[in-house]
């Protein structure tokens, strides 16, 4: 009888713990959430993007085009994008939004630093009429704190498409090529433009 008891109790201790392990990561994969932007050159996009907390991964890949398996050599009418997953509970889609406009130059759709083309082009993606909402809105707050008007923002706000992952060896660029990134980022103007653009603009 004591037997059965002992057996009786681990039998409840590994059903709980079992239960455990099958909540947690669905409970963890609730809370995630995914935004998608372009923003010129998805190696600094991604870098800039990955770093923040809350920011599970940054991955990234093509996304706008109807092509279908595009590539960096053939994308045509796609953006060059970055798919964020973040975890809502640390960081916000809204303040997601706020890094995103900081990291880009707002008024050029003709590409992004010195990348031109349809390609560079600054997009935000949006998945569901929140995240279009708060991007709108997101839109106005840098409108009022820049005192431009609004039709001077040439950010595009478009439903979400397919999104494509880019070949292997463009994920983490910044991390594996550091030379070469630093290189690429600092002759391609991108720190300085932003600094021009926003100065000591703080998002509200």
């Amino acid at each position: 009888m004591i037997t059965m008891n002992k057996l009786f109790r681990r039998l409840i201790v590994f059903s709980i713990l079992l239960q455990l392990l099958i909540a947690c990561p669905l409970q963890a994969f609730a809370e995630s959430e995914e935004a998608i932007f372009a923003g010129g050159c998805f190696w600094c996009l991604e870098h800039d993007l990955e770093k923040l907390d809350g920011v599970v991964s940054a991955e990234s890949g093509y996304s706008g085009g109807d092509l279908i398996n595009p590539t960096y050599q053939d994308h045509s009418g796609h953006q060059e994008v970055v798919k964020v997953i973040f975890d809502s509970d640390i960081i916000s889609y809204k303040d997601l939004l706020k890094q995103y406009w900081v990291n880009i130059d707002p008024f050029d759709n003709n590409g992004q630093f010195c990348d031109r083309g349809d390609s560079y082009k600054p997009v935000i993606f949006t998945s569901n009429q929140e995240q279009k909402r708060d991007a709108k809105e997101s839109q106005e707050t840098i409108s009022f704190g820049l005192n431009i008007p609004l039709e001077q923002l040439k950010v595009d706000i478009v439903e979400s498409k397919v999104f494509w992952l880019a070949e292997n060896y463009h994920q983490d660029f910044a991390v594996k090529n550091p030379l070469k990134y630093n290189f690429y980022r600092t002759s391609c103007g991108r720190d300085n433009r932003l600094k021009k653009v926003w100065g000591e603009y703080k998002y509200q």
